[in-house]
């Protein structure tokens, strides 16, 4: 499998990484920079597709593609776990390797479920002769799932961790020093079998462990609290609307009451990416298996999808219903600022509305420039544009989807044209907002 691409490297253990994730991705790359040897087994196809998503994430490409075919080997995924465990357990490896073995395989979830089935990939490790190996699994899944798969394992180091710490635009580096390191394990205070991950654990701000069951269950509730908080201030917006009340100042206040902090806090179009409504959909499926009713969860559900029509309603109320045929500039269509990943963004409800009226769309999205191509190629009213002050001139309103703090906005340029300004991030400032000499309409604050 990999004697030829390994020919002069060193003789260091090598961790088995299955899954094409960005998770997956990320933590070959950290590994691979802490010294570690990596065989990165994926779907190639779904891999390649990955990095080209992930092109945004600058320092995890350009450290992966130092890594690649050197400290990081990839193959693809072989039908079956057996083929796998089979060829590292082989003479024909261990006579390619020299002295190297096996440290651990690092199993993630969602990537092998289209090629291996549960039953298959379980029985193949419990049928392995190296049952002192740790398994790490990651991924998310309903709750018990990952403690269920553990109990299945018949050996002792099994270990879950869940990427509550990962970063979309600084995977690596969030990667490296996480903010909050998870670990599940299946033998209590075992974590000392994990000496490669030794320095991830050191460095982050904050870790626990505890039986993969508290982990799995710990996991969705921080996720769900998020989506919780994020929802709140939403609804709370609406309020402070009718008030004539700055939902973002209030946010501030609210951030200095220690019993309530600052993070998530940010009225905004709601939550998008993958790793929320993910959560939110398996917590959802957690409680149907279970016949528990959840109502706050649904209210959670159903305030972040109609949020994101609101900045729409904003525009068509502005206008009276007349906005037929118009001419709009957007600007940002990633789920959140820094990201180039669309997924669940407030960009694709809006589109859709917008081009209903027949309304032609001027977008600047940096990031996300490529993944809106691909995915509105045969789109006539969609047209993208690499500056956000270009053609200006032809809208009769702005849009602000995401945009990075870092990016100064640029309020002399936007009065050229007087325009109305629906801002779904708030990403405006008071100042900029009274320096308009157009209307402004964000969530919960007005001009």
């Amino acid at each position: 499998m990999h004697a030829d691409k390994l020919q002069g490297a060193n003789n260091s253990d090598v961790c088995v990484l299955i899954g094409h994730s960005i998770e997956a991705i990320a933590s070959a790359v950290v590994l691979a920079s802490l010294g570690q040897r990596i065989h990165l087994y994926a779907d190639m196809g779904l891999l390649t597709q990955q990095l080209q998503q992930y092109g945004f994430e600058h320092h995890l490409q350009a450290l992966w593609q130092m890594y690649e075919q050197q400290v990081i080997v990839c193959e693809g995924l072989p039908d079956s776990a057996d083929t796998l465990i089979k060829y590292y357990e082989s003479a024909s490896y261990h006579a390619a390797e020299e002295q190297s073995a096996v440290a651990l395989y690092w199993l993630f979830l969602d990537s092998i479920k289209s090629i291996w089935t549960e039953d298959s990939w379980v029985t193949a490790f419990n049928h392995s002769h190296q049952q002192s190996l740790p398994v790490i699994m990651s991924g998310i899944e309903p709750l018990g799932k990952v403690s269920a798969l553990a109990q299945r394992l018949q050996r002792a180091w099994v270990y879950y961790v869940p990427f509550v710490f990962l970063k979309d635009g600084d995977a690596y580096s969030s990667m490296l020093s996480p903010s909050l390191w998870l670990l599940g394990e299946k033998t209590a205070d075992s974590s000392q079998h994990l000496e490669i991950l030794k320095s991830i654990m050191q460095h982050a701000s904050a870790s626990h462990h505890a039986d993969i069951a508290t982990i799995e269950f710990a996991r969705s509730s921080i996720m769900a609290m998020l989506a919780t908080r994020v929802s709140f201030m939403n609804e709370m917006s609406r309020l402070a609307d009718s008030q004539q009340v700055d939902i973002k100042q209030v946010s501030r206040i609210m951030g200095l009451d220690e019993r309530v902090g600052s993070s998530y806090l940010q009225a905004g179009w709601g939550f998008g990416g993958n790793t929320l409504p993910t959560e939110l959909a398996k917590l959802q499926q957690s409680s149907q298996t279970h016949s528990l009713d959840m109502p706050l969860l649904q209210s959670i559900m159903h305030i972040n999808e109609d949020q994101k029509e609101l900045v729409f309603r904003k525009f068509w109320q502005y206008f009276d219903g007349f906005i037929d045929n118009k001419t709009v500039m957007i600007w940002g269509g990633s789920y959140k600022a820094g990201s180039g990943r669309t997924a669940g963004s407030a960009i694709h409800p809006l589109l859709a509305l917008l081009w209903s009226y027949n309304i032609r769309t001027l977008v600047y999205s940096d990031n996300a420039q490529a993944e809106l191509a691909a995915l509105y190629k045969q789109q006539p009213l969609l047209e993208l544009i690499n500056s956000p002050y270009q053609q200006l001139d032809q809208a009769q309103a702005i849009f602000i989807i995401s945009w990075s703090p870092r990016d100064q906005l640029d309020v002399a340029k936007i009065n050229q044209q007087a325009m109305p300004v629906f801002d779904a991030q708030n990403a405006l400032t008071r100042i900029q907002i009274n320096g308009l000499v157009g209307d402004y309409m964000g969530i919960g604050r007005t001009k």
